[in-house]
């Protein structure tokens, strides 16, 4: 029999302290936010990680890059929740709305940007294998939109050199999003 998780608060929500099964809102769950790079609602923690599906909610303002545009050998797909972002896919743009679905392939190389008048939501879902390659190429196209490298890498540390860390706590535009 699996046990339920405990959930405690971590001073940005509920996360779970021990491996199990668990049921939280968005609302009261634990969320990440990076000025660079928006928040997230992660669900799992350092304490329980998800170990085969990476899975999140993440929230942008218009013009903020989810991260750094790069290719990975793992299937990602994204759903949008609310709002409007920029999909940047294999050098092209494509404009995204609420319920736009967008599978990612494995070596697809993407990244999304906040658009629109306001924040936007994408339920962000992964596979997760360990020691995966993901590489960061430079992109004229990314880079216009303060979402790409100026130096090739496959070294996430490099790539994201420079950016600071992100904070337990909520995004400031909180009162905007759909389950505010």
């Amino acid at each position: 029999m699996v046990e339920e998780a405990r959930l405690e608060d971590n001073g940005s929500g509920l996360a779970p302290k021990t491996a199990g099964w668990f049921v939280v809102n968005v609302r009261d769950a634990a969320w990440d936010h990076h000025d660079a790079f928006g928040a997230s609602c992660m669900f799992e923690s350092r304490d329980a990680e998800f170990t085969e599906l990476g899975i999140r909610i993440c929230t942008l303002l218009p013009g903020q890059p989810n991260g750094l545009y790069h290719g990975e050998e793992t299937q990602e797909d994204f759903l949008v929740l609310s709002g409007e972002c920029l999909l940047l896919v294999e050098g092209e743009e494509r404009r995204l709305q609420a319920w736009d679905f967008f599978h990612c392939a494995p070596s697809t190389e993407h990244i999304l940007v906040g658009a629109g008048d306001g924040p936007c939501a994408i339920l962000m879902t992964g596979t997760r294998r360990p020691g995966r390659p993901i590489w960061y190429p430079v992109s004229e196209l990314a880079l216009r939109h303060n979402a790409g490298v100026e130096t090739a890498t496959s070294a996430p540390m490099e790539a994201y050199a420079g950016y600071g860390d992100e904070r337990l706590e909520r995004p400031p535009y909180w009162d905007q999003l759909p389950w505010a």
